[in-house]
């Protein structure tokens, strides 16, 4: 029996994630995290949505990662244990969630690049300031439109537990098959842009490109 958006906001579908999951290297956490769901607890229910794009992140090797000049007090999340969640602000507006990859002491990360929005979506549009009829994609099609959907900031998300229980967020997998994933060079930056580190669902109609 398929569960309805309602069901699925009434409580968190499928199964918590595991932190040996994201205990390996951000190029194969990126591919495989597609199709797997973000969540937000909300005191009346839960915000879920599937990703459907990500970007990998290697770390002090490569130049368009935060962690590439070293550990500092915004980045030292990164360096810590996988499965945590890792928010950074950029253009003085916009805030972007990741999940730290790898073993503690090597940092890694993948952004979660796009969500399919499942349940929760009249709350995601309000947090948008958006009628509640608009295209999913409008809601979570992009780094910054997720988070302000899911209420994602530094200050309330920054290092909290993906994989535990206790946490208002977390990563959950209720083994949907994605089927044909594109692979393209990251998008938006202009360091080690070359690298082809960005995972899509090609099916997906919330992509952010």
């Amino acid at each position: 029996m398929s569960v309805t958006s309602a069901q699925m906001a009434r409580r968190a579908p499928g199964k918590l994630m595991r932190e040996k999951f994201f205990a390996r290297g951000p190029e194969v956490v990126g591919r495989e995290l597609l199709g797997k769901l973000l969540v937000r607890r909300e005191p009346d229910g839960w915000l879920v949505g599937r990703i459907v794009e990500t970007e990998a992140y290697l770390g002090a090797a490569d130049a368009a990662s935060h962690a590439f000049r070293g550990e500092t007090a915004r980045n030292a999340v990164m360096f810590g244990p996988p499965g945590r969640v890792y928010v950074y602000f950029i253009y003085g507006m916009h805030f972007c969630v990741n999940v730290t990859c790898g073993p503690a002491g090597k940092a890694g990360a993948v952004l979660i690049r796009a969500l399919e929005p499942l349940a929760g979506l009249e709350r995601m549009a309000v947090s948008r300031d958006l009628a509640g009829d608009v295209k999913p994609k409008m809601l979570t099609g992009g780094p910054a439109r997720l988070c302000e959907a899911f209420g994602i900031t530094r200050e309330r998300d920054n290092a909290k537990i993906y994989v535990s229980p206790r946490s208002d967020l977390q990563l959950r997998d209720d083994n949907f098959e994605v089927g044909r994933v594109s692979v393209t060079p990251r998008i938006g930056i202009t360091k080690a842009a070359e690298l082809e580190l960005r995972y899509c669902v090609e099916s997906s109609g919330c992509l952010s490109r």
